[in-house]
């Protein structure tokens, strides 16, 4: 597919204050896009847009929040005039065994994950439609692959990837094209969160390659970046994602088998599992609450 020049472009992109979502602001800055900065951080937001290479700008709000995230979509048209792209990455994690999780967390994951990227979604889209432009959706190798200790993660993730795919039929003939991003364990806050707990930086390590490796952030931005030039409906940050969709109908079974049996080993350490949100971005999601 054909590159769209992203110079002069209006992008918005939610948990912008770290990780994905900050790398990827800089690089769509650094290719001419104007930017707009969503997330729950307000002083590391501000220090995002303060080096952007662009015009940029930056809006404190929960992704749950409908009045909240209707109101910043205005704000960031009257701005910039227009939105031609929006990124839906904000996101945390929790882990550890579903039964014995803190329902408070485990729901947290799915409101933010999901209905924050519903919530994203819609008050964006009259905008995107003015533009005929581009929503694109961070999913995962969770949506492909459903994992033990990952329940909620998994189902938020698999649940953004089949409300991104049904959306796109409801608005491309409005102009509105809208994309799916894979990643696979990438080195972010969350993902080096995630590992210090033993038990599942363990389990991790026990996956079958390429998927028990971390991968740099920088060339899986790149290629979200290329994909978003592109208006791409799939966009995976490692080269091996693609090949799993062909396989995807297969996993849940080998998982359930080969699954159980590795969780076994860990049934004396699995209490040791930390039951909160993981890393830095679930910590200020906890925070933000809490304030």
């Amino acid at each position: 597919m054909s590159r769209v020049s992203l110079e002069g472009q209006v992008a918005v992109v939610t948990g912008a204050a770290r990780g994905v979502g900050e790398l990827l602001a800089r690089k769509l800055s650094a290719r001419g896009a104007k930017i707009a900065l969503v997330g729950l951080e307000p002083d590391e937001l501000k220090q995002v847009a303060a080096r952007l290479h662009s015009d940029a700008d930056w809006w404190h709000a929960d992704v749950t929040d409908h009045v909240a995230m209707a109101q910043v979509a205005q704000e960031v048209k009257d701005r910039f005039g227009k939105v031609d792209i929006v990124v839906a990455n904000a996101g945390v994690a929790t882990g550890g065994p579903f039964a014995e999780s803190d329902p408070v967390a485990w729901r947290r994951v799915i409101e933010v994950n999901l209905i924050g990227s519903a919530v994203t979604a819609r008050a964006f889209l009259p905008v995107l439609t003015e533009s005929r432009g581009y929503l694109l959706q961070i999913a995962s190798l969770a949506a492909i692959t459903p994992a033990p200790m990952m329940t909620a993660y998994c189902a938020s993730k698999s649940g953004v990837e089949a409300y991104a795919h049904s959306l796109r039929a409801e608005v491309g003939h409005k102009g509105v094209r809208v994309g799916v991003g894979y990643l696979s364990w990438t080195d972010t806050d969350m993902v080096r969160g995630a590992d210090q707990d033993d038990v599942m930086r363990e389990l991790r390590q026990q996956l079958p390659w390429p998927s028990n490796k971390t991968y740099p952030l920088g060339p899986a931005v790149d290629r979200l970046v290329a994909g978003i030039e592109r208006r791409s409906p799939h966009v995976y940050a490692q080269w091996w994602l693609r090949g799993m969709q062909g396989i995807r109908g297969y996993l849940p079974s080998a998982i359930g088998v080969v699954g159980q049996q590795r969780v076994r080993r860990f049934e004396g350490r699995l209490g040791t599992v930390s039951k909160g949100l993981v890393g830095a971005g679930g910590a200020a999601d906890e925070a933000a609450r809490s304030r």
